[in-house]
């Protein structure tokens, strides 16, 4: 598991207590692949911890990685750049890359950018 340091609140604020700070990832294999379990926020402060844990997991040519995404709280342009950028490094070794279960929010910013067209999306996992 892989987990960035939280930022710290602006001063004179605390974070709210059910708003995730950061990003964790569990990896767990699947027949097919790994199942890459996204927890927090993937934005520009946490792409990192994403690309460590996308590089092993693709590191067997014509894996599938099911990303899941039920417990990803937000996703900026950074973060979703990077998903973008690990499909196609999936593409180049025969292997793919998957989502699964993306919240409302998360959902929007990939309809809305067509990112959509780049990844099979699964409403459940395997």
């Amino acid at each position: 598991m892989s987990r960035r340091p939280p930022r710290p609140p602006a001063a004179g604020t605390a974070p709210a207590p059910d708003r995730p700070v950061g990003l964790t990832t569990h990896a767990r294999p699947w027949a097919r692949g790994t199942v890459l379990t996204l927890n927090g926020e993937l934005d520009l402060d946490s792409v990192a911890v994403l690309r460590e844990a996308l590089d092993p997991a693709l590191a067997t040519p014509g894996t599938v990685v099911l990303i899941d995404c039920g417990d990803l709280a937000f996703c900026d342009s950074t973060g979703l750049s990077e998903l973008l950028d690990a499909a196609i490094r999936a593409r180049e070794h025969g292997s793919r890359i998957e989502l699964a279960r993306p919240r409302p929010i998360v959902r929007r910013v990939l309809e809305l950018t067509g990112a959509t067209d780049a990844f099979p999306v699964r409403d459940g996992l395997p």
